[in-house]
């Protein structure tokens, strides 16, 4: 899809989660070295600036809102989550994030559908999982194609009555 077709179609399904930071940029740094992100956008707001963060792979983004103090976090088994290339590149994030003292939990091997993960802290405290082998993409592929058949039977068995002209 184009940029411009990207700016003349509205933007539908899950778009953006938010995330309050009290050091944006040292946010920025966090997501683009253990998640591949980068700046998307950048404005001023009240309490500071505030910059969204894509990975590119689809139209997506993390908020980050700088504040005073962050007040909720995304922590214990809340988290974001993000899916690694391969297993060596889940090792590779987290011997890094051994080294800065941000791994948290992991890597395991938690079979399918989870397959290898471990758990890194932002550092506002949220959590950030990063994963090889999840099943995401299969399990919403499954979901997809059966409600993608079933709409094509119903169209199919649909009648119209007689002297109807086509759609």
């Amino acid at each position: 899809m184009s940029e411009s077709s990207h700016a003349s179609s509205p933007e539908v399904g899950l778009s953006h989660v938010a995330l309050s930071v009290r050091d944006v940029e040292a946010s920025i740094a966090f997501y683009s070295r253990y998640a591949g992100m980068r700046e998307v956008h950048r404005r001023a707001a009240g309490s500071g600036p505030v910059v969204w963060l894509s990975d590119l792979s689809r139209p997506f983004v993390i908020v980050l809102i700088e504040v005073e103090s962050v007040g909720a976090r995304l922590e214990g088994i809340a988290h974001l989550g993000i899916g690694c290339r391969s297993r060596g590149e889940v090792d590779e994030l987290c011997a890094l994030a051994r080294d800065e003292d941000r791994l948290l939990l992991g890597p395991e091997d938690a079979g399918r559908p989870v397959g290898y993960w471990a758990l890194l802290r932002d550092p506002d405290g949220h959590n950030l999982e990063i994963s090889f082998g999840q099943e995401v993409a299969l399990a919403v592929d499954e979901v997809t194609s059966r409600t993608s058949g079933r709409d094509a039977k119903r169209r199919a068995t649909r009648t119209t009555p007689p002297g109807t002209p086509p759609l």
